[in-house]
C-alpha cells in the first residue's frame, strides 16, 4: 500500500477528462490511436531522412518530419492536458547522477572531447 501511495505521489498528471466506457472509441481511444501513428511515422521519417541521398527529396521529408513532429507535440500536449496522458516524477538527485554519468562518458568515450566547438 505504501508504494502504491509513493508512486501516486510521484506522478505528473491532471485530472482526467471523463469518456464514455462503450465498445465504441471515445476521444481518449482516437487520440491515444493518433498519437500513436505520430509516433510511429516520426520514427519512420527519421530513419529515412539517415538514409536519403537526393538533396531535394531531403528537404521535402525533412519538411513533413517537422509538421508530423510537430503533431505528435501536440496531440501529446492535448491527452496531458486532460489527464489520459501521465508521467513519473524522478528523484532531482538520481537525475544529476545520470547527469554525471554521461557527462563522464562524453569526456572519457568520445574523441577529442576537449575541442570546444
Amino acid at each position: 500500500m505504501n508504494q502504491q501511495m509513493n508512486q501516486n505521489q510521484n506522478q505528473v498528471k491532471n485530472p482526467k477528462t471523463t469518456v464514455p466506457k462503450t465498445p465504441a472509441m471515445n476521444d481518449r481511444d482516437f487520440l491515444n490511436d493518433m498519437l500513436a501513428t505520430e509516433k510511429y511515422l516520426t520514427a519512420a521519417y527519421s530513419t529515412a531522412l539517415n538514409e536519403m541521398s537526393h538533396d531535394g527529396l531531403y528537404q521535402d521529408i525533412r519538411a513533413i518530419f517537422n509538421e508530423t513532429q510537430d503533431c505528435q507535440r501536440e496531440l501529446y500536449n492535448l491527452m496531458f492536458k486532460n489527464g489520459w496522458y501521465k508521467l513519473e516524477k524522478e528523484d532531482s538527485q538520481k537525475v544529476q547522477q545520470k547527469l554525471q554519468q554521461f557527462y563522464n562518458y562524453t569526456t572519457t568515450q568520445f574523441p577529442n572531447h576537449n575541442i570546444v566547438q
